[in-house]
């Protein structure tokens, strides 16, 4: 068949002109110059991305001391220099894709012209010729620059323009990178089936060894693939892949590489691949009991601006806080407490190591085993750090506390527990038969008629805790919690339409609140622990160490600064009063039967009809609040021993969650090792009680000016002296024992007026009875005795 003059004139220029002069020809085709310029414009960007030779790599996740847990990959490839790819892979190559690699510049022309001759007459493409430096760019157009499928079409579409910008670039190549850079590129481009991108993913997939150590016949065998990685699966098509690998070896041969009885006595061995491709799993599905640390590093990158996106190609090394030793120890704490295969019922537990400037996250973990095997009880869902539960139950009693003592409270103040408490303004509902309008609370248990703050945090009576809640204010109590570490309860439309878990408490003035009913996010439980123990510091959680790219450079991440969330007096005040938890509180069966030796604060938490359960415990070098809840479809009573779903609940904070910490501590020497912060003695009496005494005894004027000065409001009366001067203080009160900030004062002043007290009536010794009547005077008569009397006026 003839060809025409015009396709005639085509072949010639590009065998005479080169590459260059081909895509000039273009309009020949009817392209419009707008079309080539956008096209010219489209190839540099592309030229200097092959250029760079950026490919997608595998982002590796490692825990604390640097043991992988978990890759991240779109394209499972390890990019490698030259030098670390064996030379007989590179022969090999060379030798079956394009054996005149090192003589021509990117294009074949005398390959290139025989086949555009035959596409040409045959309309459409026929034959490829294409060089490594094709391949190279069709690769890269259709594996890593394209973005969506009409990109990855136009990649590999069967056309005479596609293929002659192709050859362009492959010709530019040659101009701007040497043989060897571009050999490599190539190779660290090319799939090679079974999910292995490049020589170095297909040397470790097929042969268990890097790139570097490959054999002649291995390297024979991924040669041979490369022209059809899926088809030529040596697990699937052992014979045809025999049969292209021998091809390659007498390829070899042909082309220098390699002597004929060499290449025969390879051919007779067998593949010598692995008994099943050492294949990468994707994701933090690789990490087992690690998933949902993993998984929540991820998220927390995602939120600092590294997207999943981003790890999937970019070749990362994540290097995160979990220190195995506490992971793993949480973990058996947490499955031996609540079974990972339980119905409707999971424990999970947060570790977080305390500190000033930092808040590294040591262990996240659940009872339930991290996977997709819903049958078996196994999940992905972020339970360890999202809202999840009925609540925390008494633990919330500690943000009241911290409220009281915040205002002013002291440690060894006397309170009341009533047996029953009604409360009006506080909500309503609650125990039983409460009047309209009226919060009702009753207690779980028989206590004392009075505690201090200090007996009240060990032992847990409700009605104590909402009179004190009635007492220095629901959002005070709202916004400690918040400041100390729930920063979840701000977070608009968290519980109630568009407002957050605080407005809603607050806007409805629940006293409920001190009793834990709310879900709550449980690494943000633990964070409370940590912040107590850090003199009221916050922090956020962190589980990030370091990203490192592919060139080991640092990624910075931006993280909020920590902050002095309370007064350091006041956290730890109330750190030490919560250590008598475990020694005379809820928590101490579950201390004595762990054999706990060292310093620690916790407090207890159950919610009402024990739907869930907690333990909040910490010292300086450890905080962690195991935390049982409903995480099926239903939501029911909890039992214990063992821990289900139940119709009448008897499971407490005391039990399982807190034997899961106290499990977990003694396996950890910063637990055990851990401190708590002394605190100022005037938190034992009170801050208010401090700032009231400075003032007696002061004029009123001096004790006025004092009190101003320091923001509160004052108020004054006269009383009697006796015996203090007219116009000093002789006492000062504040309203309802509590001096909050921008508080009232009562002044009392002396009058100057002394009344000395009535005398007292002499009291009858205690061991004497009653006054004897007078006795006669033997030999004289009374009524002589009586005149005498007289006559002396007695």
């Amino acid at each position: 068949m003839s060809v025409s003059k015009s396709l005639a004139k085509m072949v010639a220029a590009t065998a005479a002109a080169g590459v260059a002069g081909a895509l000039a020809l273009a309009p020949v085709a009817g392209i419009s110059g707008v079309a080539i310029a956008r096209t010219n414009e489209t190839m540099q960007s592309n030229l200097a991305d092959l250029t760079g030779g950026e490919t997608p790599g595998v982002t590796t996740v490692t825990d604390a001391t640097g043991e992988p847990m978990a890759w991240l990959f779109s394209q499972r490839r390890y990019p490698v220099g030259g030098d670390q790819i064996a030379q007989p892979m590179k022969d090999a190559i060379v030798s079956i894709e394009d054996h005149r690699f090192y003589e021509h510049d990117g294009v074949d022309m005398q390959g290139t012209a025989r086949a555009l001759v035959t596409n040409l007459v045959a309309g459409g493409v026929e034959q490829g010729a294409s060089t490594i430096n094709q391949q190279y760019v069709k690769n890269y157009l259709l594996l890593i620059a394209a973005e969506d499928d009409a990109s990855r079409a136009a990649a590999i579409e069967q056309s005479i323009p596609r293929k002659l910008r192709e050859m362009r670039m492959a010709s530019d190549l040659d101009r701007n990178l040497s043989k060897d850079e571009i050999l490599t590129r190539y190779l660290n481009l090319v799939p090679f089936g079974n999910h292995a991108y490049g020589i170095e993913a297909a040397a470790q997939t097929y042969f268990g060894v890097t790139a570097a150590e490959l054999t002649v016949p291995q390297s024979a065998m991924l040669a041979g693939m490369v022209q059809s990685s899926e088809a030529l699966n040596p697990y699937t098509n052992t014979e045809g892949v025999t049969s292209r690998r021998n091809t390659v070896l007498q390829s070899m041969v042909g082309n220098g590489y390699l002597s004929q009885a060499d290449a025969d006595a390879y051919a007779a061995e067998p593949l010598g691949v692995l008994e099943s491709p050492a294949t990468l799993p994707n994701g933090c599905i690789a990490a087992g009991d690690r998933g949902f640390f993993c998984d929540y590093a991820l998220t927390y990158l995602d939120s600092k601006g590294v997207s999943r996106a981003e790890l999937l190609e970019g070749g990362y090394t994540i290097t995160t806080t979990l220190d195995p030793q506490v992971q793993d120890a949480a973990r058996a704490a947490a499955a031996a407490n609540v079974s990972p295969e339980a119905a409707g019922v999971a424990e999970v537990i947060n570790v977080v190591e305390p500190g000033r400037d930092s808040r590294d996250i040591l262990a996240m973990t659940s009872s339930r085993n991290y996977g997709l095997n819903l049958d078996a009880g196994e999940t992905m869902l972020p339970q360890p750090s999202s809202m999840v539960g009925n609540g925390a139950g008494s633990i919330f009693k500690v943000f009241t506390a911290a409220a009281a003592i915040d205002q002013g409270m002291g440690l060894e103040t006397t309170l009341d527990v009533p047996t029953r408490y009604e409360a009006r303004g506080l909500g309503e509902g609650g125990a039983r038969n409460c009047p309209p309008a009226t919060y009702c609370v009753e207690n779980a248990g028989q206590y004392q008629p009075q505690m201090t703050l200090r007996e009240a945090l060990a032992h847990s009576p409700n009605t104590t805790f909402v009179q004190l809640i009635e007492q220095v204010g629901v959002p005070a109590v709202v916004d400690m919690s918040v400041k100390l570490g729930l920063r979840s309860y701000t977070t608009p439309g968290s519980y109630d339409g568009d407002r957050s878990i605080a407005d809603f408490m607050k806007e409805a003035n629940l006293g409920s609140y001190t009793l834990g009913p709310t879900p709550v996010n449980p690494l943000e439980l633990a964070n409370v622990g940590a912040t107590l123990a850090s003199s009221g510091r916050w922090c956020e959680p962190n589980p990030i160490d370091s990203v490192t790219d592919r060139e080991g450079r640092e990624v910075y991440l931006e993280r909020p600064a920590c902050e002095d969330a309370i007064e350091p007096g006041v956290a730890d005040a109330l750190a030490g009063g919560m250590a008598a938890d475990m020694e005379i509180g809820t928590a101490r069966a579950a201390a004595q039967a762990y054999g706990w030796g060292g310093q620690a604060a916790g407090k207890t938490g159950t919610t009402e009809s024990n739907q869930s359960s907690a333990f909040l415990g910490f010292n300086t070098g450890f905080s962690a609040a195991p935390y049982i809840y409903n995480d099926g479809t239903t939501t029911t009573p909890l039992c214990t021993a063992p821990v289900r779903q139940c119709g009448d609940g008897n499971l407490f904070g005391g039990r399982e969650p807190a034997n899961s910490w106290f499990q977990t501590a003694n396996q950890v020497p910063a637990a055990l090792n851990g401190g708590l912060p002394s605190h100022d003695p005037k938190f034992d009496e009170g801050t208010s009680h401090a700032v009231l005494g400075d003032v007696v005894g002061r004029t009123e004027s001096d004790a006025r000016r004092y009190l101003t000065d320091r923001g509160y409001q004052v108020n004054t009366r006269i009383v009697t002296g006796n015996p203090t001067p007219r116009g000093m203080v002789v006492r000062a009160t504040a309203q309802d024992g509590l001096l909050r900030e921008g508080g009232t004062v009562m002044l009392e002043i002396s009058d100057g007026v002394y009344r000395a007290p009535a005398p007292a009536e002499p009291s009858p010794s205690p061991d004497a009875g009653p006054e004897p009547a007078p006795q006669p005077i033997p030999g004289v008569r009374q009524e002589d005795i009586d005149a005498l009397l007289d006559a002396f006026g007695l």
